[in-house]
């Protein structure tokens, strides 16, 4: 019987060490729709990011990865945070022109990684 606790506390322990690292969920469910669609919702998240504005709890989970995550291709997103950025991007490259540009200055200065997405967010229309 201790036998077979200590095989699946250490199963438990191998499937939590190979897991692979990924942002956290909990705000995985935010509308992102409604804030997109609101100036008055939308405005603060951007000036959060850019330095510019106070920071709400999930303001402050997307700032401390913007960086990491565009250098990686949101290697650690989960699947709605991948979407999600998706949305926003287009979002910001079709709508929010001037602040997707302080956007790319603030956090691609030299380029590296806004031309992929820009190419490939430009080509969709959904």
């Amino acid at each position: 019987m201790k036998s077979l606790a200590v095989v699946c506390l250490l199963a438990l322990f191998v499937f939590a060490a190979a897991r692979p690292d990924v942002y956290t969920d909990k705000y995985d469910n935010v509308d992102l729709d409604e804030i997109l669609e609101n100036k008055r919702l939308f405005t603060p998240y951007v000036k959060c990011i850019l330095d510019q504005g106070k920071c709400s709890p999930d303001g402050k989970e997307l700032k401390s990865h913007i960086k990491e995550a565009l250098e990686n291709y949101c290697a650690k997103c989960t699947e709605k945070q991948k979407q999600g950025t998706r949305t926003v991007i287009r979002h910001l490259i079709k709508n929010e022109s001037d602040f997707w540009q302080e956007l790319v200055n603030k956090y691609d200065p030299a380029k590296k990684y806004v031309s992929k997405y820009e190419n490939e967010l430009k080509t969709i229309t959904v």
